[in-house]
């Protein structure tokens, strides 16, 4: 069972990024998936959310700006991030829930 990030990098504030997580070992159509982040010394915080079903939802720090979507067929869910801030600076980690599962994650720097 593994969820593998990718996507992460340097953006200057403004741009965007798509960051992916491939998922193996579990039946993934089955399973809500979310991406949380996190700034080291700072609590994992929750970004967005979607069901099985394709349902959405989304802190309120980014709604507006970033977009979760899956692909069932390729056992991917992504998060493409829009207008970044330097504030979103943090690394980046998917979740499944069945198992719930986390990934190694990914560094997303927002720097000028």
């Amino acid at each position: 069972v593994q969820l593998v990030e990718s996507g992460g990098g340097l953006v200057r504030p403004g741009g965007s990024l798509r960051l992916s997580c491939a998922a193996s070992g579990i039946i993934f159509s089955i399973n809500h998936m979310a991406w949380y982040r996190q700034v080291p010394g700072k609590e994992r915080e929750l970004v967005a959310t979607i069901t099985s079903g394709g349902s959405t939802n989304y802190a309120n720090s980014v709604k507006g700006r970033f977009t979760i979507s899956r692909d069932n067929a390729k056992n991917t869910v992504y998060l493409q991030m829009n207008s970044l801030k330097p504030e979103d600076t943090a690394i980046y980690y998917c979740k499944s829930n069945f198992p719930e599962v986390w990934g190694q994650g990914t560094l997303v720097t927002v720097s000028s």
